[in-house]
């Protein structure tokens, strides 16, 4: 149960903070974000903008971080160290912690978190109650809201009486009809089949920007990043490593935990045999033969790296028809619908996952990899993963 705010948290938040004034830009400003419990540091210095109407994805793994910074900005939890302002409001530091309900923020959870005793129209007018409208004026908005996300033919119905889907855009309707300056959103996708996870993504990447609401969305889906996504950041043992354009993230990984956790084929050994051109590619020696890769090349010649492969980056080609490329053998195929998704050997022993191809290669049949330096990253060996 939230305590009562002290008389200081009831006071409107001053405008500024000589720390670290927001930006009147950013509808939401973490500087140095740090939390701790006991030994363990679950947040460490996160600096953070989100811009007025932008969506923004966090991307980790379980235990990241992710959901420790949601409670943070929603209130719930405090922070050890640091600040967030929403807008150009101080909602908390070191000597102020503004109340959730205070903060203009909605939630939408993984587990709907619904009424159930109540119909669909009264869970989503509950939302409007702390706004003090007239009783039809809230019955209006409602309803108009629970017309956007097509349920509005269920509004008297109770939410059991709902499928999972139905249910969750009930509680997007919930979060949205009081116009909150941000939405957070936690993983509120993950306990719905492949199908319908697909169709409630694109209805909230649509509903978002059409109400110009400013959304923070954590997810541990890469696909669900990089399909909603304005800017991502990922976060890495409660650091965050990159924040940048999902193309960017997905071009031009920061570090090795960006690629991998971004899709990556495989990884290849080996030592820089060249200066990079004008492209920031460069010649890189393997067991397997020679390849082009890109990223920044480590100093001097012949410094170890390790090469992450997109799966997108490979591409098969018969051995018999072109002596271009690494030899390799097929392992395994799968069918994707498309095409084949193959399981490669590189002669060294080196697995590359996911090769895609429109013709099936036969399982244990020798093919040329031919890989694309744009997404072929490479790292110093000794690199952080």
């Amino acid at each position: 149960m939230q305590a009562r705010p002290t008389e200081a948290e009831s006071r409107p938040a001053p405008a500024t903070s000589p720390d670290s004034p927001p930006p009147s830009s950013s509808a939401l400003q973490l500087t140095g974000l740090t939390r701790r419990f006991g030994h363990v540091t679950a947040l460490d210095g996160i600096d953070l903008t989100v811009n007025a109407g932008q969506f923004m994805v966090l991307l980790g793994p379980s235990g990241s971080g992710k959901t420790t910074l949601l409670k943070l900005v929603a209130g719930i939890d405090r922070a050890s160290a640091g600040s967030i302002a929403i807008g150009t409001r101080i909602v908390a530091d070191q000597r102020l912690h503004v109340a959730p309900e205070r903060r203009g923020l909605a939630m939408v959870f993984q587990q709907y978190a619904l009424w159930p005793q109540v119909s669909v129209l009264a869970n989503v007018v509950y939302a409007l109650d702390r706004l003090h409208l007239p009783r039809q004026e809230s019955r209006r908005r409602a309803l108009a809201m629970l017309d956007r996300v097509g349920l509005v033919r269920l509004a008297n119905r109770r939410p059991p009486e709902l499928s999972g889907g139905e249910q969750q855009r009930v509680a997007l309707a919930r979060a949205l009809v009081a116009r909150p300056a941000v939405l957070l959103c936690d993983e509120p996708l993950s306990n719905l089949d492949a199908d319908l996870r697909e169709r409630l993504r694109a209805e909230i990447a649509t509903l978002a920007r059409e109400n110009d609401t400013t959304v923070v969305y954590i997810t541990h889906d890469q696909v669900e990043a990089f399909a909603l996504a304005d800017r991502i950041g990922v976060l890495q043992d409660g650091r965050l490593v990159q924040c940048d354009l999902p193309e960017s993230v997905y071009h031009a990984p920061a570090t090795p935990f960006v690629a991998r956790f971004t899709g990556v084929a495989g990884e290849l050994h080996g030592r820089v045999a060249g200066r990079p051109d004008s492209a920031g590619r460069f010649l890189v020696d393997t067991p397997n033969g020679p390849l082009a890769a890109s990223g920044p090349a480590p100093e001097p010649l012949g410094s170890a790296v390790t090469v992450l492969v997109r799966p997108a980056a490979a591409r098969l080609v018969p051995s018999v028809d072109d002596d271009s490329g690494l030899l390799s053998r097929v392992r395994d195929v799968a069918y994707r619908g498309h095409g084949y998704d193959h399981l490669v050997e590189l002669a060294d022993g080196t697995l590359l996952t996911g090769v895609f191809a429109e013709q099936r290669y036969q399982r244990s049949e020798e093919v040329r990899v031919r890989l694309d330096p744009s997404g072929s990253f490479a790292y110093r060996a000794d690199a952080s993963a």
